[in-house]
């Protein structure tokens, strides 16, 4: 674990929470969130930069670091009704994989382990194999499910001549039976890939799969309905990912893989946010941040904020808020 080495940029957290060392189990255990950086873009097949990824989406926020994030929806502070906390990134060597994917699988089952939830900052998508896989070996190999937020299925089967890389891992996951392909939903799928052999694979698992067109014609709500009735059936828990191009590019233009006709931002943090407080989340990651694409820190602070929507998620999850209060700001207006 690094904190963080010239590479990666000054010695910073997300929002300034406190930093913790995985090696310390006391700090894990008294946790309720614990931010890991997953600086990793091997995987890559085409823009690369994920890994300053980790970076970019801690400090984007022009909000002082003050230990408070009120959200204005949901009349709730993660920063005070969690303990948040960040354990740096995890060195997670260029040009070897396997072993970078190792550790991050190791550093995120400690997290889970200890009863915290963790939050992975990508890196490219390949990290969604150790993040989901970390905390199906805590909570049981097929009792988590998946909602995956993406413009594309990760589904590929070998690529480039390997097993892993960014748009692969989603079949990986369920070859491992770490998860289910019949509970595991996608959401904002569309484009050019993947080819008929490995739509048909996919439709062999089971797997559930919303492409923006039936997001357009039922509505994002709907769709979710359904998936939510889907993820909760025999499973205990769920692990959410979100790869920052299931955002049209014009809401997300810094990121390896753009695609046409996503989801706008406000869809995404609307969404983010209904998931983590209606759902039991195990495990979060936000991947495909590619910063030298970025204009104006937009995708970077797309990303920031979908982790903080996701945080007022579980925190008012915590509290017992159970919708979005739609009444006033201030009393008398």
């Amino acid at each position: 674990m690094t904190r963080y080495g010239s590479q990666f940029g000054p010695d910073l957290t997300f929002l300034g929470v406190d930093a913790v060392d995985l090696a310390d189990p006391e700090a894990l255990t008294a946790a309720d969130v614990v931010v890991v950086g997953a600086p990793f873009d091997g995987g890559t097949s085409h823009r690369p930069g994920a890994r300053f990824g980790p970076q970019a989406i801690r400090q984007a926020c022009y909000l002082p670091q003050d230990g408070s994030r009120p959200h204005l929806a949901l009349r709730v502070d993660a920063l005070q009704d969690l303990r948040v906390v960040d354990a740096g990134d995890v060195e997670m060597p260029p040009g070897e994989i396997e072993r970078a994917l190792g550790a991050l699988e190791d550093a995120v089952h400690a997290v889970a382990a200890a009863g915290a939830v963790p939050l992975v900052l990508g890196g490219d998508h390949s990290i969604a194999l150790p993040d989901a896989t970390g905390v199906a070996r805590h909570l049981g190999y097929g009792r988590v499910s998946m909602i995956h937020f993406d413009a594309h299925a990760d589904t590929g089967d070998i690529e480039f001549g390997s097993l892993y890389g960014h748009g692969q891992p989603m079949r990986r996951l369920i070859e491992s039976g770490a998860l289910r392909g019949d509970r595991f939903l996608q959401m904002g799928l569309r484009g050019y890939w993947p080819g008929p052999e490995t739509l048909a694979w996919m439709a062999e698992q089971e797997m559930r799969s919303y492409e923006m067109t039936e997001i357009g014609a039922r509505g994002l709500d709907a769709c979710l309905d359904e998936a939510f009735t889907i993820a909760l059936d025999e499973c205990d828990a769920v692990f959410l990912s979100v790869d920052i191009d299931v955002c049209d590019p014009g809401h997300a233009p810094g990121t390896g893989t753009p695609e046409p006709g996503g989801l706008s931002s406000r869809q995404l943090l609307d969404a983010v946010r209904r998931i983590c407080r209606e759902l039991p989340v195990a495990g979060i990651d936000v991947v495909e941040v590619s910063p030298p694409y970025d204009h104006a820190e937009i995708t970077a602070y797309l990303a920031n904020r979908v982790c903080l929507e996701a945080l007022s998620g579980l925190a008012a999850r915590r509290v017992g808020i159970d919708h979005d209060p739609a009444g006033p700001l201030l009393e008398g207006r």
